[in-house]
């Protein structure tokens, strides 16, 4: 849903009317700095602001939001492991929850089931796809198929770290993974539903999102569904789209915050934040490295 919400979202302030296109720079800017502004004052609240709470660490680089950060933050608390990943709806390869881990020399899978998508992906990130780092394959996800995609692509079952967005039938997808045991997950919920609902859309292998606010799950179910599966949800994105989920045998307080529930990690649907993440330029990725520091660097 990523690339949806963004045309949806990406030019809109607080009015939530007027795009870029029909204000001048200045008005833009000035809603741009309100909008940050508020986001600054969330995170201060006395709730978002507790050290074991995963929120305030939120930034992006080539994440949809605030998942970057808090990522980077999940697995500095639990250590990086094999550096692994596998993303179920992985766009384009300019924007998702794992590029910015690839980037850092991480390696993985993407299934992505839109054919220009994925050609643009393998066009942008064709260097580590020639290293043998990253394999994007075209993909539709269903509940029946998962499974053998991910056997058929992913050469280990101990990965770090699965992202699932895939705007509708995410919650019976997870259910049906077997093939991998990630230490980390991070799942997109429908926040339209409170903490203590646990709604489920009904299974539909040909649905497409319609630009509605009927997709997914809510975060109960999500929530029951994964701690049947051995996960502990650890905290939600500013935005209320993401939640993430680390296996219970690392989700421990401190660092984490418990209790691991809905009621207690839940975010309201806030989706008129996104562009107080908005960097001024358009998205875009090449060939680069991260300098550690070491003679090889030099």
């Amino acid at each position: 849903m990523r690339s949806a919400w963004a045309k949806l979202f990406g030019t809109m302030g607080l009015a939530g009317r007027a795009s870029a296109a029909q204000m001048n720079k200045s008005q833009f800017s000035s809603q741009i700095a309100q909008l940050q502004e508020h986001r600054r004052k969330l995170l201060e609240t006395p709730r978002l602001a507790d050290p074991r709470r995963l929120i305030k660490f939120g930034y992006r680089v080539y994440s949809q939001s605030d998942e970057d950060g808090i990522l980077h933050e999940i697995f500095r608390r639990i250590g990086e492991g094999g550096r692994t990943f596998v993303e179920l709806g992985s766009g384009d390869g300019v924007e998702n929850n794992s590029l910015f881990l690839l980037v850092q020399g991480w390696r993985g899978l993407w299934l992505e089931g839109s054919a220009r998508r994925v050609a643009a992906a393998k066009k942008a990130l064709a260097e580590p796809i020639r290293e043998g780092r990253l394999k994007v394959v075209q993909h539709f996800v269903t509940a029946a198929n998962i499974d053998t995609a991910i056997q058929r692509n992913t050469p280990s079952k101990d990965i770090d770290l699965l992202s699932i967005d895939l705007d509708g039938n995410d919650y019976y997808v997870l259910d049906a993974i077997r093939s991998v045991h990630p230490r980390v997950i991070v799942a997109e919920y429908n926040a339209k539903y409170p903490s203590d609902v646990a709604w489920v859309m009904e299974y539909n292998e040909a649905h497409r999102w319609d630009g509605t606010d009927y997709f997914g799950a809510s975060l109960k179910a999500l929530a029951m569904l994964l701690a049947r599966r051995g996960y502990a949800l650890v905290g939600c994105n500013l935005l209320g789209c993401n939640a993430f989920f680390v296996r219970q045998d690392l989700a421990l307080d401190p660092p984490f915050c418990s209790p691991f529930t809905a009621e207690n990690h839940y975010e309201p649907p806030r989706y008129y934040l996104l562009q107080a993440f908005a960097t001024g330029f358009p998205l875009g990725i090449g060939p680069s490295k991260i300098i550690n520091g070491t003679k090889d660097d030099d």
